[in-house]
């Protein structure tokens, strides 16, 4: 298939396309299957309140609640687009994971997203407003957004940095209220951080940093949030705190998420729908265990592999490097 047939990921899934899949799956035969900022996204200017929810069509689903559509992403040391894709969804109140190996586009794409790189041609929706169209504040009271870039101011503690996270709802002299309190303490308990709330930031380990960013994003209480591998300089065990995390505010809170992630068995585990990119351009997307196949990490990871399907979804095999 080209890439063109899977320009529109997730809950946009085609019968065809499916049944033709698993199919293939079955058969054996799969065939070619197609960033330390806090941004946060906009409010509907349509309502007088400055809310919006998302639209349901007939059958009563909710529409994306992002959408890139025919995007275009470059920088201005590269000639052409370094990520085009014709459309990019995050379903309202799911799991998305971009999915890739280095260089692929994804941060470029969740980056363009969060409205934090400007595409050179196309649009971001949420929910059917243009993301462009909302002043900071309000796009930072929706969107929430963790980059991979992030500095650690010298001199502040864990809880001072985390309470950033509350500045799109404070005006610029105002004290932090009652409400802004609780939503600290309530990123502080999420994030496991409260032995490090009085640390310097600039003390802690790069694991403890990454963990206090994220108690930062989290005290914004939006109702989508991206993070750019928010896994990151993490053990195994704080990996797994991280990404139940998410999934406990996806499950209880409805949380609309976008991650990007290096590890596939995570993603393939822990997210509702996956995007997988190559070379800028999305290759496959859909539910994990439709998209994880021998096939693709061979030929979009570069690695040829045994994938297993279970009740708790795909298990990947790694075998050896494809041969150069």
């Amino acid at each position: 298939m080209s890439n063109e047939t899977h320009s529109q990921p997730s809950s946009q899934s085609t019968p065809e396309a499916r049944t033709g899949r698993s199919a293939a799956r079955e058969s054996g035969d799969t065939g070619q299957l197609a960033d330390a900022a806090v941004h946060s996204g906009p409010q509907s200017t349509d309502a007088a309140d400055g809310h919006s929810s998302p639209t349901a069509d007939d059958g009563g689903v909710h529409s994306s609640r992002l959408v890139g559509d025919t995007l275009a992403i470059g920088y201005p040391t590269t000639e052409e687009p370094v990520v085009e894709v014709d459309r990019i969804d995050l379903p309202a109140g799911e799991i998305t994971a971009l999915v890739g190996p280095n260089g692929s586009g994804k941060s470029t794409l969740l980056k363009a997203l969060a409205r934090q790189h400007a595409p050179e041609h196309g649009t971001v929706l949420l929910d059917g407003d243009d993301i462009d169209d909302f002043d900071s504040k309000p796009f930072a009271r929706r969107v929430g957004m963790l980059s991979q870039e992030h500095e650690s101011p010298g001199g502040m503690t864990a809880e001072e940095l985390i309470y950033y996270g509350r500045y799109p709802h404070m005006g610029f002299f105002d004290a932090p209220t009652e409400s802004d309190e609780a939503a600290v303490e309530r990123a502080i308990d999420l994030a496991g951080v409260d032995h490090l709330r009085e640390e310097e930031v600039g003390n802690l380990s790069g694991g403890q940093k990454q963990l206090v960013w994220i108690a930062m994003v989290l005290a914004q209480e939006t109702d989508v949030l991206l993070l750019d591998e928010p896994t990151t300089y993490l053990d195994l065990q704080h990996q797994l705190q991280v990404m139940e995390l998410v999934q406990t505010l996806n499950e209880e809170r409805g949380v609309t998420v976008g991650v990007v992630l290096h590890d596939i068995s995570q993603a393939a585990r822990y997210a509702d729908n996956l995007v997988a990119l190559k070379d800028g351009s999305v290759f496959d997307w859909g539910p994990p265990d439709e998209v994880v196949t021998d096939d693709l990490l061979e030929t979009v990871f570069g690695v040829v592999a045994t994938v297993g399907y279970g009740e708790n979804g795909p298990t990947i095999m790694p075998h050896h490097p494809v041969e150069q």
